[in-house]
């Protein structure tokens, strides 16, 4: 059973009762601001006793909400992509799942280690760069994030690269001068390009339900974010975060991490996430329905 019908059974009224879809849709991780919108349509249409009705606004508001894909702007060479989260979100590995998806875009890629604060990071990224066979460079332990960085584009311009990915390390979003040292890094990359980094990707863990949302207010405040990635979404995730985060912040998911491995990265489906939200089937050809994210299609377009 699906966590939504599992929610349906545990909220479903006694004879004669009206179904909660208020803590119901709060339960499911939608967050306040859809929560209040999708229960306001419901009253106003007086879909509040009928259950299968509501459902079905529900699952075409969301539909609606998530369809419309997010511009990313053709601009520049490298076209930087600068990689953040807390710690243990799976950044490293998203990286590498990145990496391994635009090398199938026959994309040139280049690897910047910025997160100095642990060695086991630079080297967790030195061996997915020895594997995929792509150039990296890595700062010492303990040096600057924003000088390491600034080194990462130079060389990466050098190379001829076409995309330079930027891990950074993982701080907590409450943490406001670890917070602070991200915006340095924003901003010391665009010394050498003004218009980069061109994308800023929060990798967030699916699992870990309503937080999702606060980490992506804390970050897009921090640093402007442009899209997500989410990790570890699996059949104990819930999933209504990903609608909560864009109907509070306009930022869309990019990709979804189904595993460990480099080729476990999938593009966002709308119509699938729906689908899968309401414990239709697996979701297969959903994609043919269309609700592609933009940059699900490649990396990044020219």
């Amino acid at each position: 059973m699906s966590f939504w019908k599992r929610l349906i059974t545990k909220f479903f009224p006694p004879a004669g009762g009206v179904l909660d879809w208020e803590a119901l849709l709060l339960e499911a991780d939608l967050g306040l601001t859809l929560t209040m919108r999708l229960v306001e349509m419901l009253e106003k249409q007086a879909l509040t006793r009928d259950i299968p009705r509501a459902q079905q606004l529900i699952r075409e508001e969301l539909y609606q909400l998530l369809k419309s894909p997010p511009p990313i702007p053709v601009l520049g060479k490298p076209f930087v992509i600068l990689m953040v989260g807390v710690n243990g979100s799976g950044k490293t590995t998203t990286i590498s799942k990145l990496t391994k998806r635009a090398l199938g875009q026959e994309k040139s890629v280049y690897l910047g280690a910025a997160d100095t604060f642990r060695a086991a990071a630079v080297d967790q990224l030195q061996v997915w760069a020895d594997r995929l066979n792509v150039p990296i460079y890595a700062g010492a332990q303990g040096a600057d994030p924003a000088s390491v960085a600034f080194k990462s584009y130079e060389a990466a311009t050098a190379a001829g690269s076409d995309v330079l990915l930027i891990d950074t390390a993982g701080r907590q979003a409450n943490k406001s001068n670890l917070m602070l040292e991200l915006g340095k890094v924003k901003r010391i990359i665009q010394r050498k390009n003004e218009e980069a980094p061109h994308q800023i990707w929060l990798v967030v863990d699916g699992s870990t339900g309503s937080n999702v949302l606060s980490q992506a207010k804390e970050f897009h405040e921090a640093v402007g974010l442009t899209g997500l990635i989410m990790t570890k979404l699996d059949g104990s995730a819930k999933g209504g975060m990903i609608a909560a985060v864009k109907a509070e912040l306009g930022l869309s998911t990019l990709y979804l991490g189904r595993g460990e491995t480099p080729d476990a990265l999938e593009p966002f489906h709308a119509r699938r996430y729906v689908e899968e939200f309401f414990g239709d089937g697996d979701g297969e050809g959903a994609a043919a329905k269309g609700g592609t994210s933009a940059g699900a299609g490649q990396l990044a377009r020219r």
